[in-house]
């Protein structure tokens, strides 16, 4: 008799998945040899830092050799990445702390900072760009949009500096102009540390992910499924949250990662205006005093972390999209994901380019 079990069937994405996660891993490998080779060119001698500028030539000599300074460059990375593939990112040449755990404690910090800001950015875009969608073309989109050009076109640090001149000026205090934490006290209960590098963050991402949002909601809104959804008396509240909104969600997915993204860069600029105790201010310490080990494990997790970032975001657009969640081929994923570009890079596309591309 034919043997009628089915044998288990991997995912159709899984084999385009395992290709964007050793395309990200080689990005991850590429920078890192890159600022490595970027940090040893630097005029700077790690153990003349330890040791100090008036040490005599001998002891900086015998401790180039302790610590593999006199190795060719090649085999001074090579040992160092082995070491971080085991976690080892080296000792700072500053406090004379393993690296590894002065980035575990400031990225906690960080990692809170950027958390208040999707928990404030997020949902306040989503109601934003539904609404502007709902009145497109009336006076207050226009208005709404001409605003957000406007911040979107401030620089963060004069937001940042704005803000701390209008909650933190003599007579006021408001907010504390400085960020500065109690390492005994739980983050939570120095909440109003947060608040101003969470609103200067936020001011700077909610002009993007709002014109995302409402430009999608545009496109969906316009799509043949919602017409056809109003032809048969559907309820307008209905069609807008439960039809609408879902399929306007899977390019604004990307708008997120590509907002965190930047906020990750942000981060580090925010950090140092308000002397918030992340990693933006460790690698800025350690630029100034040119600590190598802690420079490199900075952009090590500053690279994985935004590869992560790619990786999650092409994942959910994935599974939330059903031609790409069934696609059987790898090329069939991206040409389909090339259907379900954000609105801004199809705007630029020419005929003649999309026809290369198909």
């Amino acid at each position: 008799m034919p043997d009628t079990q089915h044998t288990p069937r991997t995912p159709a994405w899984l084999a385009w998945f395992i290709g964007r996660l050793g395309y990200g891993l080689l990005t991850a490998w590429v920078i890192s040899l890159v600022v490595f080779i970027a940090t040893q060119a630097l005029p700077s001698d790690p153990a003349r830092v330890i040791l100090g500028p008036d040490a005599p030539l001998e002891s900086i000599l015998t401790l180039q050799r302790q610590l593999g300074l006199d190795q060719p460059i090649l085999q001074q990375y090579l040992r160092w990445l082995g070491a971080a593939l085991r976690g080892d990112l080296g000792v700072s040449l500053d406090s004379q702390v393993p690296v590894a755990r002065l980035l575990f404690g400031r990225l906690g910090h960080t990692l809170a900072l950027l958390a208040g800001v999707l928990a404030l950015v997020v949902p306040l875009a989503l109601l934003l760009g539904v609404s502007l969608a709902l009145r497109r073309d009336s006076r207050l989109d226009r208005w709404a949009l001409s605003a957000l050009i406007l911040l979107k076109a401030t620089p963060g640090f004069l937001l940042a500096i704005g803000l701390v001149l209008l909650f933190s000026m003599p007579g006021m205090g408001w907010l504390p102009a400085v960020s500065i934490l109690d390492p005994q006290l739980p983050l939570w209960r120095q909440w109003p540390s947060l608040v101003l590098p969470v609103v200067a963050l936020s001011l700077s991402a909610l002009p993007y992910l709002t014109r995302m949002v409402r430009a999608s909601m545009i496109e969906a809104l316009e799509s043949e499924y919602v017409i056809a959804a109003r032809l048969r008396g559907i309820p307008e509240q209905r069609i807008v949250w439960r039809h609408t909104l879902p399929n306007a969600l899977t390019p604004a997915i990307q708008g997120v990662a590509l907002t965190l993204r930047t906020l990750v860069g942000g981060a580090l600029l925010a950090e140092v205006i308000f002397s918030y105790p992340g990693i933006g201010t460790a690698l800025n310490a350690a630029i100034q005093v040119r600590d190598l080990p802690m420079i490199q494990g900075v952009v090590l997790v500053i690279t994985l972390a935004v590869v992560l970032i790619n990786l999650l975001a092409d994942l959910l657009t994935v599974l939330l999209t059903p031609k790409l969640r069934t696609a059987r081929r790898v090329r069939m994923i991206h040409r389909i994901r090339r259907g379900i570009r954000p609105w801004w890079r199809r705007a630029r596309s020419t005929p003649a380019q999309e026809a290369t591309h198909d």
